[in-house]
């Protein structure tokens, strides 16, 4: 089961928000692929949250587009940026990876971010959305949401 960011953002509104200032809170982000042969490939990426999807743009024939072409499987975590205060926690998505060669819908993105051209974009479809935080420097809390079902916290001393 899968949801785009519009369906995550509304039954999940606050973590969506969390999720999305802390991506927007640096430019570059880490993303995880699977290589041939299904070892992970770690990459650099930014990121944009537009009309409701989580896109993934990048450069002509790079590893990682080949890599999402073959096999659509992602993992991207946000930057932490400096120091280690992670400002509103670490978070993480995963999901799959969707090439869209439609040209209006490229345009559009073309209109919005001014790329490069030419790119490869991505929309995504989620099967998890995770935040690590520090809550009264006592707990960790982690917090979970998939696809159909609601969001657990964990918290640990």
């Amino acid at each position: 089961m899968t949801a785009n960011w519009a369906a995550f953002a509304a039954v999940e509104p606050g973590l969506a928000d969390t999720v999305e200032k802390r991506f927007g809170a640096h430019t570059h982000h880490i993303l995880a692929t699977l290589r041939k042969d299904g070892s992970p490939r770690t990459s650099g990426l930014e990121v944009r949250f537009l009309n409701g999807e989580l896109w993934l743009g990048m450069m002509p024939d790079s590893l990682k587009a080949l890599d999402l072409r073959r096999d659509p499987r992602f993992a991207l975590q946000a930057n932490p940026g400096e120091g280690t205060g992670m400002g509103g926690g670490d978070v993480r998505v995963s999901g799959r990876a969707i090439e869209v060669d439609d040209v209006e819908t490229k345009a559009g993105y073309v209109e919005e971010v001014e790329p490069p051209e030419p790119f490869h974009l991505f929309r995504t479809e989620l099967t998890e959305v995770v935040r690590t935080y520090v809550e009264d420097d006592t707990y960790l809390v982690v917090q979970v949401w998939t696809p159909g079902a609601p969001l657990r916290t964990i918290k640990r001393t």
